[in-house]
């Protein structure tokens, strides 16, 4: 392989020499051009002086004043001055010729002997204007036929450039073509060639490499990429046969772990769990047998929560396990999937798996955030090894199991704790409404007993009318907790439970009820919207037993902050006053939004009504259970007082 220049190289030093030639050319024609501009405009000149010679023999004979001949004299200096020196920004010169400075010189010599005749009025005597001037004119001819004699020569000389220029121009497009066919066409052709062998399948096509520059190093890359290719080739199928099968292994992986999270996903209970789980784990690893076990939680003992296809006496002996008394459930905190091998040894802690026919066993452990909860056995009738992949696999199925038991105990723990706060709510429901009924009804009947005892007769008809009232208070108190405890919320939309609560309040007292709702605002979350009802159901409560009202509103003003107004036409009272149960059903009201954080506030005088409003704040937020709101629980003894 030849050692030459670069491709580009070659391009730049032939354009190089073609740009040279090019400016040459054309600087010379600029500079003939000057030249036949420059002598046209001094043809000009003179032929203008040749007019004026005219003129001035004309002003001589016709005997004008010595000023108006003075004149036209020194215009005819000026003219010879302008010739002299020139004008470049016409631009206007004689050429640099000898013979046309020779022709110029005895112009000057003429108008030097002429010129103080013209002056001093010698030439008004005969015809004397006349031969002068025709003298003098020859003599500009004989100067304007040497200047064009020089022009003739600058335009054949200009001919000759143009000539010259366009077989440059020639030359330089036959010298482009050849260099491009030499540098580009020729080369890329070669390896189009190449290109067309290797898309047919020819991987043995080479480019020949005889140079250095960028042709070559392409080539050589080409036929490095066909080297390549041929090897891959040979291999290729291998490779994809191999690829394949791995594909399709992890596809039977990712369809086994869909299966199995499908079920963790619908499994009611433990029990159904633990045993769908270990039947499909066996079935994806090809397993003789698996169980799985969970720890207490000082991780002392595993207790097997479910198993498939295990001997059922090894199920009873091993149905509770010590750690560390087999090599099942023998798991440190940083333990991770180990394959165990099981040799037949009598003495051996794995005697019962050895005399059942077992050569291996996969111990992997089952963790949630970084805690220890159990292992999930594998055994198998022969020696395993365990690849990455499914060793991930196995990881990722002890996962999703720990996560689903942990949300079925979740979920129990839940429901335990709902029915704990429907419990608590009960039991503050009943502390806040019958309980001080039947206090107030056993004070009653002490007092009657009293005047019984005393016989008298109207203190007991007093006490039975007090007991009569505090039965229907109690039956009233009874009734409006039924219609607490079946109110519910509808998502995200409060305004049906208001429509129903007033609806409720309406049949229990016969009242006339208006429900207005106005604006737009975020939706209540449901736990903000319990406590909500709950603080419109007691301030109904209020206007039920105190206000003798005879009509009944809810205003609502949606907004960033939400307000609900309850007001009523009744009997109203002194907010400056305490009232007893007035006073506890506002504390009540109050404890309720506080736990939102939200404000109570009761408007009310004597004969004119009252008005309850609470205000919510922006983005309103429960911040205890909604079972456990407002809750004040009191011991047994206290119910009786």
């Amino acid at each position: 392989m030849r050692r030459t220049a670069s491709l580009s190289t070659k391009l730049i030093r032939i354009g190089a020499g073609l740009l040279i030639v090019a400016l040459a050319s054309i600087g010379l024609t600029l500079w003939v051009t000057w030249q036949l501009e420059g002598g046209a405009a001094a043809v000009n000149e003179a032929g203008r002086m040749r007019m004026q010679t005219w003129r001035l023999s004309s002003a001589v004979q016709a005997k004008l004043p010595p000023d108006q001949v003075a004149a036209l004299v020194g215009e005819f200096d000026r003219s010879l001055i302008l010739l002299r020196e020139g004008d470049a920004a016409r631009p206007l010169f004689l050429p640099r010729d000898s013979g046309v400075y020779a022709r110029f010189s005895e112009v000057e010599r003429l108008w030097s002997v002429q010129r103080k005749a013209w002056l001093d009025g010698a030439m008004t005597e005969g015809n004397s204007s006349q031969v002068a001037a025709e003298a003098f004119v020859n003599g500009i001819d004989r100067l304007v036929l040497a200047i064009e004699l020089e022009l003739s020569g600058l335009t054949a000389t200009l001919n000759l450039f143009q000539l010259v220029m366009m077989a440059l121009a020639i030359i330089g497009a036959v010298v482009m073509l050849y260099t491009g066919y030499m540098y580009v066409i020729h080369p890329l052709d070669y390896l189009r060639q190449g290109l067309n062998r290797l898309e047919s399948g020819d991987f043995s096509a080479r480019v020949d490499v005889d140079t250095e520059d960028e042709f070559g190093q392409v080539a050589a890359g080409f036929n490095h990429m066909a080297q390549t290719l041929q090897s891959l080739y040979g291999e290729l199928e291998a490779k994809v046969v191999e690829k394949t099968r791995r594909i399709e292994a992890q596809r039977a992986r990712l369809e086994a772990l869909y299966e199995v999270s499908a079920f963790l996903a619908k499994a009611a209970s433990i029990e159904e769990l633990a045993r769908g789980f270990s039947k499909r784990v066996r079935n994806v690893m090809k397993a003789d047998a698996v169980a799985v076990r969970w720890s207490d939680e000082a991780n002392q003992r595993y207790l097997m929560l479910a198993s498939d296809c295990f001997p059922s006496d090894m199920q009873e002996e091993e149905r509770s396990l010590l750690a560390g008394a087999c090599a099942c459930g023998n798991l440190k905190p940083d333990a991770r999937i180990r394959v165990i091998p099981i040799h037949a040894h009598e003495d051996a802690p794995m005697r019962h798996c050895a005399r059942a026919g077992y050569e291996s066993l996969v111990s992997v452990p089952v963790r949630m955030q970084q805690r220890l909860l159990g292992e999930i056995d594998l055994f198998f009738r022969s020696e395993v090894h365990l690849s990455s992949e499914e060793s991930e696999l196995l990881d990722a199925l002890a996962a999703h199991l720990a996560s689903a038991l942990e949300g079925l105990r979740a979920a129990a723990l839940e429901r335990e704790a709902a029915v704990g706060d429907e419990r608590a709510m009960l039991a503050r429901e009943l502390h806040d409404s019958i309980a001080q009924s039947l206090a107030f009804l056993k004070i009653q009947a002490q007092l009657l007993r009293t005047a019984v005892d005393r016989a008298q007769p109207e203190k007991v008809q007093r006490s039975l009318d007090e007991l009569d009232e505090g039965l229907r208070e109690s039956i009233g108190d009874v009734r409006e907790l039924l219609v607490h405890f079946r109110t519910r919320t509808s998502g995200e939309h409060i305004e049906v439970a208001l429509q129903e609560t007033l609806q409720k309040f309406q049949h229990q007292t016969g009242l006339p009820t208006r429900l207005h709702i106005e604006g737009e605002g975020l939706p209540l979350p449901p736990d903000v919207q319990v406590q909500v009802l709950h603080v419109i159901q007691e301030a109904l409560s209020n206007v039920r037993k105190h206000a003798q009202a005879s009509h009944v509103s809810l205003d609502v003003v949606k907004g960033a902050a939400w307000k609900f107004v309850v007001r009523d036409n009744g009997q109203g009272f002194n907010t400056g006053v305490r009232h007893g149960e007035t006073h506890v059903g506002t504390k009540i009201m109050r404890e309720r939004a506080e736990r939102i954080g939200a404000r109570v506030a009761v408007a009310s005088d004597p004969g004119e009504g009252t008005s309850v409003t609470l205000t919510l704040p922006p983005y309103p937020v429960a911040t205890v259970n909604v079972g456990t709101i407002g809750m004040n629980l009191t011991e047994p003894s206290d119910l009786s007082s």
